[in-house]
Order: C-alpha cells, then sequence, then structure tokens
C-alpha cells in the first residue's frame, strides 16, 4: 500500500521543511510515500471563500485515483491516539489498499464535492495550527505509527 499526503501549496518555512523531509527519509524504510503538492491558487484577491474551496477542491478530486481510499484532516474528524491511529493505518494496509490518501486542505477547509469523495476524516488535535506546520505533525505520527507496528522503539509507551 502507498501512502500519500495530498496538500495545497509549498511548504515556505525551512525548518518546517526540514523536519518534514527527516520524517519523509524515515518512512521510506516502512513503506512506499509520497506528498503530493498541489500549487496555490493565483489571484484570489476577488474570490469568496466558497469560490476559493470550490476551485482548490476540483484541483483535490483531479489527484484521486479510483480505488483510493481517502481521509481527509478536519478539525471534526475524529480523534485517534497514535497506538489507534497505527491499528487504523494496519487495517488499511491488510485490505489490500492499492492508495491511502490523506489530504489536508487549504485555508478554508474543503468543499462539499471532496467531503462526498471522503471515506474519513481524521483531527490530529483540537487546536488549530498552520496548514504548514500540520505537514511535519502528520508525517511524524505516520512514522510513529509504522515504528508502533514493526514494536520498535521510537514510540514510547
Amino acid at each position: 500500500m502507498k501512502v500519500v499526503l495530498v496538500v495545497i501549496g509549498k511548504t515556505d518555512d525551512a525548518y518546517l521543511q526540514t523536519g518534514i523531509e527527516k520524517f519523509e527519509k524515515r518512512l521510506k524504510h516502512y513503506l512506499p510515500y509520497e506528498m503530493k503538492v498541489i500549487p496555490d491558487l493565483k489571484k484570489t484577491k476577488n474570490l469568496s471563500q466558497s469560490q476559493q474551496k470550490s476551485m482548490e477542491g476540483q484541483l483535490l478530486l483531479q489527484s484521486f485515483q479510483a480505488g483510493d481510499f481517502i481521509v481527509l484532516l478536519d478539525e471534526k474528524g475524529k480523534d485517534y491516539s497514535s497506538v489507534d491511529f497505527s491499528k487504523m493505518i494496519e487495517k488499511r494496509m491488510l485490505a489490500g489498499l492499492k492508495r491511502l490518501v490523506f489530504v489536508i486542505g487549504g485555508p478554508y477547509g474543503f468543499s462539499d464535492e471532496v467531503y462526498a469523495k471522503a471515506s474519513g476524516k481524521i483531527s490530529l488535535s483540537k487546536m488549530t495550527f498552520s496548514h504548514q506546520m500540520v505537514r511535519l505533525i502528520f508525517v511524524e505520527q505516520l512514522y510513529r505509527a509504522m515504528t508502533i507496528l514493526k514494536n520498535e522503539p521510537y514510540h514510547h509507551i
């Protein structure tokens, strides 16, 4: 199974990019992984939040493939402990999925069309983080999940 993280816009802060790359490099020892970056929308000054969500939604939908299991990172999503998240990943792996796709939306969230296409939603925290910081937190948690599944010492219970 390949894990794909789809994000809107590039990571601007070098310190976040360094952290993301650190965990992405580690992840490659456990499973195929890719971060797919959808470019930020241009000329959004005269667009409403709804119009921006809709335009981003169309770009997100184009990045999905038939058979993808799509999970949105959403503040209204299900809360998981790290161990429970690892069990969710393991369940998807055992189900024989080709691609497990996690999605971080733009600043205004997801369009109704993207919500309709999703198989689930998860929340990383009740707190709000920048979309760029969420990338680092997510890849670290994905790496942690893999070490939990392999019974390695990174995660201390």
